[in-house]
């Protein structure tokens, strides 16, 4: 081999190593979230998520999944709980080898199960894409354009957000002026309630319900609350979440059975037929996903069109 064969055979391996390596560096990309910053892979051929919201998500993106927590998915996520799919854990504790054992390229994590995000970082590259309350929308928009970069669904994302904002805009010019809602959620016979800035917020930040005490305390367990304050609030608009229907409790009452008083019976909501009892999944379990986002508008827009 001659001194100028040998140096163009080199060369062209040279080319070659660096086509590799650059094509190696764009199959990762940085991203950031409630955590820090994580190097994922793009298009992840395999991945579990702890959190109904970003299943919702993905699965009107398009893209599927390897594993999730089964239990109390909602009807238009049932496909999910197939044999197709692995079981990895609860929504609150991941099964360590099951998720060993789906061998993903992508973990994703939110609220309930982002303490966890840690040690199922150990396993894969794990995101964190838990929604504050206090910037519901943009935070739920912002995780669906995250999710439309990793998997290669840009203009997917971007449909689906317009779509969300149309809708959006559209309940808030029903809901104005309607008068003021109270969003109250009962458990094991108990009631709380929830006003602006807590983690149901959204109803007056989003969705434009004038709160009828703007003055609630902001917990995640809401302020606990009696028919008595309900009576003394008198809202327009009594918003109801029945936790253990989301759950599937046995213990206590249903939501109609404990608001059915002779206390609530008194207010402007229940006389004008304006209590709406919400989805309890879409609210509890769901949270910031396209799907449940679109019912829970679907269900507010019908119930405030027809509002006296």
């Amino acid at each position: 081999m001659t001194i100028s064969t040998r140096l163009t055979t080199l060369f062209g391996a040279a080319i070659v190593a660096m086509s590799l390596g650059a094509s190696a560096q764009a199959e990762e990309i940085t991203i950031k979230h409630v955590q820090g910053e994580t190097a994922v892979p793009v298009k992840p051929a395999k991945t579990i998520t702890f959190d109904l919201a970003t299943l919702d998500n993905l699965d009107r993106l398009g893209v599927d999944i390897v594993g999730l927590p089964k239990a109390n998915l909602p009807k238009y996520l049932s496909k999910y709980a197939g044999d197709a799919y692995a079981k990895v854990g609860t929504l609150f504790e991941p099964d360590y080898e099951a998720v060993n054992a789906a061998e993903p390229d992508l973990i994703i994590v939110s609220g309930r199960s982002a303490p966890k995000q840690p040690e199922l970082a150990k396993i894969a590259p794990t995101i964190d894409l838990t929604v504050n309350a206090t910037n519901f929308i943009a935070d739920v928009k912002n995780n669906v354009e995250t999710l439309g970069r990793i998997y290669g669904k840009e203009e997917v994302a971007k449909d689906e957000i317009a779509k969300l904002d149309a809708s959006i805009a559209a309940l808030k010019e029903k809901t104005a002026g309607k008068g003021k809602g109270l969003l109250v959620m009962t458990s094991g016979g108990k009631m709380s309630a929830y006003g602006p800035g807590s983690r149901f917020g959204m109803l007056h930040s989003e969705f434009g319900v004038e709160a009828a005490d703007p003055e609630l305390s902001v917990g995640s367990h809401g302020q606990p609350i009696s028919a008595e304050y309900i009576l003394e609030k008198n809202p327009d608009w009594l918003l109801v979440i029945d936790r253990d229907a989301a759950v599937g409790a046995k213990e206590g009452d249903a939501a109609s059975k404990v608001l059915d008083n002779d206390l609530v019976n008194q207010t402007t909501a229940w006389k004008n037929n304006q209590v709406i009892y919400l989805d309890a999944m879409n609210w509890y379990l769901v949270g910031g996903g396209l799907s449940g986002l679109h019912e829970t508008i679907d269900q507010l827009s019908e119930a405030f069109d027809k509002a006296k």
